[in-house]
Order: C-alpha cells, then sequence, then structure tokens
C-alpha cells in the first residue's frame, strides 16, 4: 500500500471514530460533515473522498456498534446457566444493557433512513443479520422440529418483542422504566413466550 492509500485510510477510520463519537455525544442528528472535517484535519469536500456519502457514514458507524453488540451477546450467551430459555433471558438483557449504555449509537441503528430507492450495500445486511444467530440457536435446541424458515420467524417476532420494550422503556419521557424494572420485566416476557411456544408444541 502506497503512503497515499495509507493516509487514505488512516483519514477513513478517523473520520468513522469521529462520527461515532459526535452520535454517541449529539444522536443522529447532530451528525454534522463540516464539523467531522475539523475535527480530522481536512477540507469539508474530501469527507467525500473517504466515504460515498452520509449513508455509508452511518452505516459504517452502525457496523462498528453491531460488532460490539455481537460481543456482548456472545458474552451473555456463554455465561450462566446453559439451558435454551435462560440463555435467551441473558441475550435479551444483554441486549436491554447495551441499548441503555449506547443509547444514541443504539437509537441510529433504528433511526437512520436510506432513500427508497437506494441498497443498502451486503457487508452491513450481513452485519444485521449475524446477530440473529444468538437467538436462533437456542430456539432451535428448543424447537427441533421447526424449519429453519419456521425459527428464523419466531427468532424476528421474539427480537420484535424485546426490542419494542426497550426501545418503550428507555424513552426519556413520561414511559420510562426504571433499568432495574426494565430487565426484570424482560426476563419475564421471554419466559413466559418460551413457555407459551413449549407448551404449544406438548
Amino acid at each position: 500500500m502506497t503512503k497515499a492509500l495509507e493516509r487514505r485510510e488512516k483519514l477513513r477510520i478517523d473520520l468513522v471514530q469521529a462520527a461515532e463519537r459526535m452520535i454517541a455525544g449529539r444522536g443522529l442528528a447532530g451528525l454534522k460533515t463540516r464539523d467531522l472535517a475539523r475535527e480530522i484535519g481536512c477540507a469539508n469536500g474530501a469527507v467525500y473522498n473517504l466515504v460515498a456519502d452520509v449513508d455509508e457514514l452511518v452505516l459504517r458507524v452502525g457496523s462498528r456498534t453491531l460488532h460490539r453488540l455481537d460481543e456482548a451477546l456472545s458474552a451473555a450467551e456463554s455465561t450462566g446457566d446453559p439451558s435454551p430459555q435462560e440463555t435467551l433471558v441473558r441475550i435479551a438483557i444483554a441486549y436491554c444493557d447495551f441499548a441503555a449504555e449506547n443509547l444514541e449509537l443504539w437509537r441510529a441503528l433504528f433511526e437512520h433512513r436510506m432513500a427508497p430507492d437506494k441498497i443498502l450495500p451486503d457487508w452491513s445486511v450481513n452485519d444485521q443479520l449475524q446477530l440473529f444467530r444468538h437467538i436462533y440457536h437456542p430456539l432451535a435446541l428448543l424447537f427441533r422440529e421447526r424449519s429453519q424458515e419456521e425459527l428464523g420467524i419466531t427468532a424476528r417476532s421474539l427480537f420484535s418483542a424485546v426490542h419494542g420494550m426497550v426501545a418503550l422503556g428507555l424513552e426519556q419521557r413520561l414511559v420510562a422504566v426504571p433499568l432495574p424494572a426494565l430487565r426484570k420485566e424482560i426476563a419475564g416476557l421471554v419466559r413466559a413466550m418460551i413457555d407459551g411456544l413449549v407448551a404449544r408444541t406438548e
């Protein structure tokens, strides 16, 4: 790699890290390329030599967030009671804790909207889909007779339920729920859902 390419790659990494800090501090709406350019020491227009557009920049930050979330879920998955139900409970609570600790970065994953005619890059899609394995694998142990497609739907449904509770519970308005209570409610929800699904198969 030439020195010019090395410098460009370093600037690109600096740009993504600066954008991550800016979103963490200001929220997605506070992301300003002019401020980013000033922080990393380049001209405003040079930002678009490093990433195609703001969409790519936000997705690159999102990719870093998803990788850290993946690590948090992996740690939860491998610690404690190995039963599938309790593994799912720990994963759900870990998701809640990660969202609470990285609130603006977590929100940005869901707030960012691309133009309807713009296609999400494969690497970004893969980053998102990889996370579902944490839910899919315990469900596959619980419901061995289900097809991959059925397990995938159940995994997405379980995620949607937990995500909804986290999103509302962490809302900083009237519906906010204290984190210890939210964690307890999420654990109860996951256990109730799994108990219900198991009962339907008996």
